[in-house]
């Protein structure tokens, strides 16, 4: 058995008196492609947010790829990992937001090369064969000197998850990536996940609510009420057989809104 890539260890997230993420413990192996689902306000966003070091935790611990994400080994002690660390941490992990966070005023190869640049020491020649390399494989090569304001959302998006790539993560997080966009581009950026699931070997988590897609992506599904994992299994076991009344109840409701 491979060493989980990802340990959240009793993992709690507070936000005043709100309990988002309720004393969490799972773990991710190397490669498993892992989706969240649940309702609005279950923790599924915090859980990556976390992740990605943009919340600090309120308890527990976390380890990515056997380090501690938030505590660092100082001889025998742990204590509070520094700057240098969290950095080191956040390089093995990207992540593509729900509304693109492109930089208006550059233009598409400028938004894929500038972090490379300037947090790897990357040359601007290596950035931008990787940047073109990376944009060719998400179909937007030809959008290279566009101006987001130019690009649809679906472009923004291959755009954004073409931007993550380019620091070349062993984590990819996936955060709500189609539900700012209109139907018909749903499926444009969908058609890149699918693609990265099967040529990559990168651990992805992914939060959604596109229930066929999780059902078709993922080798686990995690189903959250609550800041806590009501029930977890295979797609085929979730989606057709779920063990636990909440979840029958909420994929009767996503099927009703025709979400799978």
């Amino acid at each position: 058995m491979a060493q989980p890539i990802i340990q959240l260890d009793r993992v709690t997230k507070r936000f005043g008196e709100l309990t988002v993420l309720d004393d969490l413990s799972f773990d991710v192996l190397p490669g498993e492609k892992l989706a969240l689902i649940g309702p609005s306000g279950s923790g599924k966003t915090t859980i990556l947010r976390v992740l990605m070091t943009l919340e600090n935790l309120t308890g527990g611990h976390i380890a990515v790829d056997g380090e501690g994400l938030f505590h660092m080994r100082k001889g025998r002690r742990e204590e509070p990992a520094d700057e240098t660390h969290l950095h080191r941490m956040r390089a093995k992990i990207g992540m593509v937001f729900q509304h693109f966070n492109l930089f208006p005023h550059k233009c598409v190869l400028d938004n894929v090369t500038l972090a490379p640049i300037l947090t790897q020491g990357v040359t601007r020649a290596d950035a931008r064969e990787r940047a073109m390399e990376l944009l060719d494989m998400v179909g937007m090569a030809d959008k290279a000197q566009a101006m987001p304001a130019q690009l649809s959302g679906g472009q923004k998006q291959r755009v954004a998850i073409a931007r993550a790539l380019a620091l070349r993560p062993k984590i990819m997080l996936f955060d709500e990536v189609t539900s700012a966009l209109d139907p018909e581009l749903v499926e444009e950026v969908l058609n890149v996940m699918r693609m990265l699931g099967r040529e990559t070997d990168m651990t992805m988590l992914l939060v959604t609510h596109e229930m066929g897609f999780a059902r078709d992506f993922a080798d686990r599904v995690l189903f959250f009420d609550r800041g806590r994992i009501v029930e977890e299994g295979p797609p085929s076991q979730i989606f057709t057989s779920p063990r636990q009344e909440r979840t029958r109840n909420f994929l009767r409701k996503v099927v009703g809104a025709g979400h799978l």
